[in-house]
């Protein structure tokens, strides 16, 4: 029973650490990022096993973080509260060529992030070219361009 409540700890631990890291740094992770992921993953293994190293241990712990999971989509399907607390939703980073500082520093983006996406997605050049950049769940950043007059 200890290796399901610290599958179930570790877990909801790693959920909330993750989603207070931001979207960006999931969808654009670096050499850096996943090397800290690698380390993660080692010091979680140790932390959810402790001194148990026992092949029905593994299972349990791999039954119980699939099963988090699963609830954990189907708590979202049915609470849309839920959803986004834990998923986050769509923010606006730029309306009409102007930039919403505090969006992009809460989420650590910035203009080159999304001039990036701009030139890639539509190939525009300026943030006056840009009617709306909207960083989405996922952590890609949606452009809508301005309409041509």
């Amino acid at each position: 029973m200890e290796t399901i409540i610290r599958g179930i700890i570790v877990y909801l631990f790693l959920l909330i650490i993750f989603r207070l890291n931001g979207k960006r740094a999931l969808y654009e992770a670096t050499v850096f990022d996943f090397v800290l992921l690698l380390i993660i993953a080692e010091t979680t293994e140790q932390g959810l096993l402790g001194e148990d190293h026992s092949v029905t241990g593994s299972i349990l712990l791999i039954i119980t973080l699939i099963g988090m999971d699963i609830l954990m989509s189907l708590l979202k399907q049915e609470f849309k509260f839920f959803e986004k607390a834990v998923d986050g939703g769509p923010l606006i980073l730029l309306d009409n060529g102007k930039l919403l500082h505090d969006r992009l520093k809460k989420e650590r983006v910035d203009e080159a992030d999304i001039l990036e996406s701009a030139r890639e997605l539509k190939g525009l050049m300026r943030l006056d070219q840009i009617k709306y950049a909207i960083l989405e769940k996922d952590g890609t950043i949606t452009i809508i361009p301005q309409e041509e007059s």
